[in-house]
């Protein structure tokens, strides 16, 4: 059960430290470049995603980068509601979550409620946690967007997380700022300015001791991946990396839209996808439409060898078979066959 606090104003609350008493008072901020920095970062995204309204969530695990997040905010929006998730994954998480919930109101934040999460499911527990903290987040939001602390430094590794699954461009766009509800104001500032907005404010961050274990990916990125690329890139990798996701969320986008327009023209005159039709788009444009057409009609994951596989279908026919893609009833599977030049979706059993 999700547990709910609520600060009344305290005027005599003094600046925030991590578990002070309650206050729904704004703390004053400092003027320094860190904060300062953070106040820019989160008032260009409001300005921008939230012109008919300043009123947010903002997802707080009690770190660095959520902290300075929820501050920032606080000082920024009308309103600031703060979704604290326990994933009780470790000892002592209740005492964590309750902490950060504690700094939450000394902030200011309208109301704060603490979410306990059970951790389970398929991909191991970084994909799980990942799972139940956004589904918890979804449910606690109502119809407010959540900010989320992913920080420059998360952008790259993203990207690199994403080139490692060589699954084309989509793979390394990284994070979008905004992915209705998930807002992301801070994928311009590096990890190290939250960390001084903290010490700037006096805030002391909960250290998660999962960031710092080798047995997950992005640790190992983290640790060991960017600093090197750092050092021989002379510290611009981090950079580099983030301005190329954003570069590729542009092109993406683009493409995107032209997959659209393909899509509407390769549908017309019967059922299915003209093969005619999609042959004499550009590759990029033509797969595009193929995954969307797939997702549109129930395939759960459209990977780069069923594209490549359904692509030969279209320009490269010689009567082959159908192409099995997932998704499908108990006991079925859906297929992309070629038929009358036209692409269609059927099921097989077995």
């Amino acid at each position: 059960m999700d547990n709910e606090t609520q600060g009344g104003p305290d005027p005599a609350a003094p600046a925030a430290a991590h578990g002070r008493s309650a206050t729904a008072r704004p703390v004053r901020l400092p003027e320094t470049p860190a904060v300062l920095a953070l106040r820019h970062a989160v008032r260009d995204w409001l300005v921008r995603f939230r012109p008919a309204g300043s009123t947010v969530a903002v997802a707080l695990s009690g770190g660095a980068d959520s902290l300075a997040l929820t501050a920032a905010a606080v000082a920024e929006a009308a309103t600031v509601d703060a979704l604290v998730v326990d994933h009780r994954l470790q000892a002592g998480s209740e005492e964590v979550a309750a902490t950060a919930a504690a700094t939450a109101r000394a902030l200011g934040c309208r109301s704060v409620r603490v979410l306990p999460v059970e951790v389970n499911g398929p991909g191991g527990m970084e994909a799980a946690a990942r799972t139940a903290r956004y589904d918890a987040l979804g449910r606690a939001r109502g119809e407010l967007p959540v900010l989320l602390g992913h920080t420059l430094d998360d952008q790259a590794e993203t990207v690199l997380l994403g080139l490692g699954r060589g699954s084309g461009a989509r793979s390394i766009q990284g994070m979008a700022p905004f992915d209705e509800p998930w807002g992301r104001p801070l994928l311009n500032v590096r990890r190290q300015t939250t960390r001084q907005f903290c010490a700037d404010l006096g805030l002391v961050p909960y250290e998660d001791p999962h960031n710092l274990s080798p047995e997950f990916t992005r640790v190992r990125l983290r640790t060991e991946v960017l600093p090197l690329l750092e050092d021989v890139l002379g510290g611009s990798a981090a950079v580099a990396l983030s301005r190329t996701a954003e570069l590729l969320r542009e092109d993406n986008a683009a493409l995107d839209e032209f997959a659209a327009e393909l899509l509407v023209r390769a549908e017309f005159g019967g059922a299915g996808l003209s093969c005619a039709v999609l042959a004499g788009a550009a590759p990029a444009v033509r797969r595009r439409t193929v995954r969307a057409w797939l997702l549109a009609r129930g395939v759960r994951v459209v990977t780069g060898a069923h594209l490549r596989a359904v692509d030969d279908l279209v320009v490269a026919w010689r009567g082959q078979g159908g192409v099995a893609v997932s998704g499908g009833e108990r006991g079925t599977r859906l297929v992309v066959v070629r038929e009358h030049g036209r692409l269609t979706l059927a099921r097989a059993t077995g």
